[in-house]
């Protein structure tokens, strides 16, 4: 076993991740001897894993679909991490393997440095999807005090299920009621896998949207997603999935080798550069 402090991502299957590149680029900064690997971990073997992760040398760890529910009932998880009802970064503080889920701030740095006072001229938000993501992006809104946050989902009683857990703030809807919401909605999330890279495509009218609105895109492949193109196209201030997936990652390297790092223009370049290869 090595010395080296070691953090991992873990999934099930555990394909292509850029969180390797991101958290490398931050140790050279800083000149950590230090290294953050992939591992295949199935379902079945998730609590013997968890249970061993000091033993498999890592001092903490991300984790991707399918794990992030099923590690609340294995870690010591945060008052976030329970409310979100997914954890997503892992760190082990003496013999306690603690969690919490950086997904929100990932998605509320990222607004705030692509859009800044979004916040303070959002009375309604319009978030597409009721999945995992969609569920840290309410918990963010509710946290900013964004009044009213209108859900749309496909699955409608999934939408209502979310916003039985988060409130009055919530209001669920249907999809065919996108474009009558559009108008009132000075901020626009989509969360669904709408408009990925061999998904279908997302129809959103952004031109119905309000002049000072924002859009936010949770895909990052492919990183120009057309909802931020038509949304640019209008002069609409844009934050992007890439910025989310930057900035969530912050504060599990700070957990995990003491030094708070920067979401910087070169990051962003070699992610990029990944991205487009």
């Amino acid at each position: 076993m090595t010395n080296r402090r070691a953090a991992c991502l873990i999934g099930w299957p555990a394909g292509h991740s850029r969180s390797p590149i991101i958290h490398k680029y931050w140790m050279k900064s800083f000149g950590i001897d230090g290294d953050y690997r992939i591992e295949a971990v199935n379902p079945e073997d998730l609590a013997d894993f968890l249970a061993r992760l000091g033993e498999h040398g890592y001092i903490g760890a991300n984790l991707t679909i399918p794990h992030k529910e099923r590690a609340l009932a294995l870690t010591d998880a945060d008052a976030r991490a329970r409310a979100v009802g997914a954890a997503n970064t892992l760190w082990l503080d003496g013999s306690t393997l603690r969690a919490t889920n950086t997904d929100v701030e990932g998605f509320l740095d990222n607004l705030d440095a692509s859009s800044p006072g979004w916040d303070r001229a959002t009375r309604e938000a319009l978030v597409l999807g009721a999945g995992g993501a969609a569920r840290a992006v309410v918990f963010g809104l509710i946290e900013r005090g964004v009044p009213t946050i209108h859900l749309v989902n496909r699955n409608l009683p999934r939408a209502e299920e979310l916003a039985r857990d988060f409130g009055a703030a919530v209001r669920p809807a249907t999809w065919d009621r996108i474009a009558s919401l559009l108008p009132r909605a000075t901020l626009l999330v989509n969360t669904t896998s709408l408009g990925m890279k061999d998904q279908p495509p997302l129809d959103v009218d952004v031109t119905l949207l309000p002049p000072s609105a924002t859009v936010a895109d949770a895909v990052y492949v492919p990183l120009d997603t057309d909802l931020l193109k038509a949304a640019r196209a209008r002069g609409l201030n844009t934050a992007d999935g890439l910025g989310m997936l930057l900035h969530q990652a912050v504060r599990g390297f700070s957990l995990w080798f003491g030094k708070r790092p920067v979401v910087t223009a070169d990051l962003r370049v070699l992610v990029e550069a990944d991205l487009r290869a």
